[in-house]
């Protein structure tokens, strides 16, 4: 999807498709995802678009985080919740599948299936160092 028109999550900042919405200022909204892994699970995107988390220019990117970072308290406070994920997909590979910049705002009722449907992405073992290392030392400044 893209800019316009083509972009599900710019019709909704427009409104021109409907959403709850659950806050809102001049740079990003929140609304309820309509396909939620949990109960309260939320959208936070920026009113301007830009494709994912590498295009997001850095002000929406802020903004954007201190609304996630708003709503994860009040869904642990109003919700019940016993943890908050954040999640974002950049690129395909990753599961993006709106190519808006978003962040999932996901409260965690542990020992709840009927609340919580989400499992855990990966199971953390050991890594090699060599490969650690070769990574970082790609990644530094």
């Amino acid at each position: 999807m893209s800019a316009g028109t083509d972009c599900v999550f710019c019709a909704i900042v427009r409104g021109d498709l409907p959403s709850e919405r659950v806050s809102e200022d001049e740079r990003a909204i929140a609304f309820m995802d309509i396909n939620p892994v949990t109960d309260g699970h939320l959208l936070v995107v920026p009113r301007t678009h830009s494709r994912d988390l590498v295009e997001v220019e850095e002000a929406d990117l802020v903004a954007v985080t201190l609304m996630a970072r708003r709503l994860a308290g009040r869904a642990q406070e109003r919700l019940g919740a016993d943890g908050v994920n954040l999640l974002n997909c950049c690129g395909e590979s990753a599961w993006q599948t709106v190519f808006h910049f978003h962040l999932h705002v996901i409260p965690r009722f542990g020992g709840q299936q009927r609340r919580d449907a989400l499992g855990a992405p990966w199971v953390p073992t050991p890594g090699s160092v060599q490969v650690i290392a070769e990574a970082a030392a790609r990644l530094r400044d």
